[in-house]
């Protein structure tokens, strides 16, 4: 099929819940695409943050034919080898103690708030009914600005009202502080909050940097009130931002971190990480996956996995700066945020909406988040590639 009849064909058999591209892409090898009537594009989008090695890498493609090959599914009532072995370095790379692995983001924190508020009624239920009192221990705090998923529980805690409309009502037990405000994080933190759900960078608000003060204002509220830090890494996560997890930039292990996006390299995957005081919290039947942890899956998990070395790491590290001190001389650009190849552009004068389109014709494909265009190239990406989607970008940008 050509662009046109792959669009007309989606048109009409696929829910209208996307504002898509007009590009039908068709294959891909490394940071390059291309369209149905063949043509080529530069991608600094990976999928928003899903191919992290990019297109079918070869030890990638491999690892999941070998898998598909072998055994692709037979449910959690069976132990697998891929599970078993992505679990071991995931826990290994990250210092977190168990893994519940999932499908996606959002499934990861549902999972993650189930868990926070099982371990707020195991400590504090009891104690509660002895003093006469409802348990309401459940309150989690979230962010302004922040995105966690779209599942009802998931698009509650997103801090953004522009997601909470059309599917009332809302669960209770959510409230929101400004990011980077300490003053609003002690006014909404009380005796009925059990955990505080952060981005340290902010994906889908705007790719928006924690402040390293306010992170650890929120780790000493934590530990003094015994409220649990979740740290949501669903995009920044697995080498995005230069360390294998952006919690390492603030010398830390949260008590649960999810992940998801760039952990299969392309094929759906998410996890729970639980630390040390939430470990054994979840017992058999508390909370459950039909497809996670498939071994299809978790074979790719491994691969991706195998290659977070401390080179390539700050191979990525070295990728980001390069990529910030090209943009940072580019005309048309305020100012960018971010970290390692998880980037955020502030234009000066374009609409992102253009600069999107702009960069589509032009043979580059980007990505928008809140006010700014967001980059998230493979983490793989060439130098040649990265100039040459670079030269495209300083070409769309440049005020008029």
């Amino acid at each position: 099929m050509n662009s046109n009849e792959i669009k007309q064909k989606e048109n009409q058999y696929v829910a209208n819940t996307y504002a898509r591209y007009d590009a039908a892409i068709v294959q891909g090898s490394g940071a390059r695409c291309s369209d149905a009537d063949g043509k080529t594009y530069i991608d600094f989008t990976s999928g928003i943050g899903v191919n992290s090695l990019g297109f079918c890498d070869t030890g990638w493609s491999e690892a999941v034919a070998r898998q598909a090959a072998k055994l692709q599914h037979v449910s959690n009532l069976f132990y697998t080898e891929p599970c078993a072995q992505a679990a071991e370095k995931l826990i290994r790379l990250t210092g977190m103690k168990k893994v519940f692995f999932s499908n996606s983001g959002a499934e990861a924190n549902e999972g993650a708030i189930k868990a926070a508020r099982k371990y707020s009624f195991m400590k504090y239920a009891e104690e509660a009914e002895a003093l006469g009192k409802s348990f309401n221990r459940y309150e989690i705090i979230t962010l302004g600005d922040s995105f966690h998923g779209r599942t009802i529980a998931t698009v509650t805690a997103t801090g953004q009202e522009k997601f909470h409309k059309f599917f009332f009502p809302f669960l209770q037990g959510f409230s929101y502080v400004k990011a980077n405000d300490i003053e609003d994080l002690y006014a909404k933190i009380n005796e009925n909050t059990c955990a505080i759900m952060a981005e340290l960078v902010q994906g889908e608000g705007g790719v928006n940097d924690l402040e390293k003060g306010f992170v650890e204002e929120i780790k000493k509220q934590c530990a003094e009130k015994d409220i649990l830090f979740i740290v949501d890494e669903v995009q920044t996560g697995i080498g995005r931002t230069g360390k294998l997890m952006a919690y390492e930039y603030f010398g830390f292990l949260p008590d649960i971190a999810t992940v998801a996006k760039g952990l299969g390299g392309g094929v759906p995957i998410g996890g729970v990480l639980f630390g040390e005081k939430t470990a054994e919290v979840l017992h058999p039947g508390d909370h459950g996956s039909t497809y996670g942890g498939n071994p299809l899956v978790c074979a790719a998990a491994d691969y991706v996995l195998s290659l977070m070395t401390k080179e390539f790491l700050a191979d990525v590290c070295k990728k980001g700066a390069y990529f910030r001190s090209r943009l940072l001389e580019m005309e048309g650009v305020e100012s960018v945020s971010g970290l390692g190849l998880m980037i955020g552009v502030a234009l000066k004068e374009k609409s992102t909406a253009d600069v999107v389109k702009a960069c589509l014709a032009e043979g580059l494909l980007v990505l928008t988040a809140g006010k700014k265009i967001r980059l998230l190239p493979s983490l793989t990406i060439l130098k040649e590639e990265i100039d040459e989607g670079l030269d495209i970008f300083a070409r769309v940008i440049l005020p008029s």
